[in-house]
């Protein structure tokens, strides 16, 4: 017997294509629906008996909020994700929002058919495969990549952190000394601390240095205790 089930997604063709593939194999589509925010409701209105929701981006932040949303309004829906291979954290992300399984989007339709019969028989829709690749990457995981922006800005002072930030914005030594309250020969010396840790030899190459590394999305928060702190008597540095 035919499954009763939407199909949603972000991008328009990829619904409504593999909506069309699935009539043709019997099952009653009762829409193909993009975005996949925005088809949330509709979903929630038409209770189908599985929900197939694409998703080109399984680790970003608010991904599967419109799963959430779906199981809290609809739990006898089951939610089934078609999506990239996908890193641990995205296989449980998916299913911690309610989702039912995950299916990787180049999979056969034959395999989409049988996720979908498993969920809307209430089992755990998941290539073993899939688990097991996302077990491996848990018990061997991948080395992070060094954040050289993090590292470079451990080595400063929030008050060479400041400094950064306003050698960065094109500050000259006056306007620094100014604008912090102290000395110009102070500045300087802070000034030529902070090409002295970076390991660069002018203003302009400290700059390029941290914009290119990040350091400066860092130091934002940092910078900041110029104003919690302006005669530099704490350490003021937050949590990174």
């Amino acid at each position: 017997m035919g499954v009763r089930l939407m199909v949603v997604d972000d991008h328009r063709l990829h619904a409504e294509a593999l909506a069309s593939a699935l009539k043709l194999r019997g099952h009653r589509v009762l829409a193909a629906a993009a975005p996949v925010a925005g088809a949330a409701d509709l979903v929630i209105a038409r209770v189908p008996e599985v929900c197939l929701l694409g998703t080109a981006t399984p680790a970003e932040p608010g991904t599967f909020d419109p799963v959430a949303k779906i199981k809290r309004e609809r739990p006898q829906v089951a939610v089934v994700v078609l999506g990239p291979v996908p890193s641990p954290r995205g296989i449980a992300a998916a299913f911690a929002a309610g989702a039912s399984g995950y299916v990787r989007h180049d999979e056969r339709i034959e395999g989409v058919e049988r996720a979908m019969t498993k969920a809307r028989a209430g089992e755990a829709a998941v290539a073993p495969q899939l688990l097991q690749d996302a077990f491996a990457e848990l018990l061997n995981p991948a080395e992070q990549p060094d954040d050289e922006g993090r590292r470079l800005l451990q080595m400063l002072t929030p008050r060479e952190v400041e400094v950064l930030v306003r050698v960065a914005e094109g500050e000259d030594t006056r306007l620094i000394a100014a604008g912090m309250g102290i000395a110009p020969s102070t500045a300087r010396t802070h000034v030529q601390r902070v090409l002295m840790k970076l390991n660069v030899g002018s203003r302009l190459e400290a700059a390029a240095l941290a914009a290119r590394t990040g350091l400066l999305d860092r130091a934002g928060p940092l910078a900041r205790v110029r104003q919690a702190d302006p005669a530099g008597t704490g350490d003021g540095r937050p949590e990174l």
